[in-house]
């Protein structure tokens, strides 16, 4: 691993996976499921999910040499993802579907798939043939400590940001993950063409 710090790098890529992630958007979800006496585990949703993200992290370039795969062809494939979760966020509509099988409520719905999901996956992966490493990590173990933050005082931030507050954050992440999808594409399928 690169240990190669860069502000801007870790920035990008924190705001990339924020919005990936998307913890604020998923605030309905927790509310509902609190509702519904369904319990869940702030910490260990946290700490699952960050194990599960860092072993896809470091073994997802292995996984995608065993189909002869290589990053730029991937980023590609996930700057797509990235774009259909962007329009997902921007124009209302549902594409992805909630549609795991039932269980606890903190393994389903909320480690996967809404923190470590197809999304954030493929993100990590593509953000791996931008930046380095280092970066990278940081950026996730900080998402992380905010989707522990937020996990552990669901309804106060609910009161804090209200549905409208809820709702124009949602619009703006999304408008910068469908720019950020744009840029990774155009730069990695520049990539591609070139050799």
């Amino acid at each position: 691993m690169d240990f190669v710090f860069n502000f801007k790098e870790l920035i990008s890529a924190f705001i990339v996976l924020f919005a990936i992630i998307d913890i604020s958007g998923s605030l309905p979800i927790f509310v509902d499921l609190q509702s519904k006496n369904r319990k869940f585990s702030a910490a260990t949703a946290s700490v699952y999910s960050l194990a599960i993200l860092m072993i896809f992290f470091f073994v997802g370039d292995w996984i995608l040499g065993l189909f002869n795969v290589d990053i730029s062809s991937f980023a590609v494939a996930g700057s797509l993802v990235i774009f259909v979760v962007a329009v997902e966020m921007i124009f209302g509509v549902e594409i992805f579907k909630l549609d795991a099988p039932g269980g606890s409520a903190t393994i389903v719905p909320i480690i996967f798939p809404l923190i470590a999901g197809p999304g954030a996956f493929t993100t990590l992966l593509s953000l791996k043939a931008e930046y380095h490493s280092f970066n990278i990590i940081l950026a996730l173990i900080l998402n992380l400590i905010i989707v522990y933050a937020v996990l552990r005082n669901v309804n106060l931030i609910s009161k804090i940001f209200g549905t409208g507050g809820i709702y124009v954050l949602r619009k703006f992440f999304g408008i910068i993950l469908l720019a950020i999808s744009v840029k990774l594409f155009m730069s990695n399928i520049t990539h591609l063409l070139g050799n």
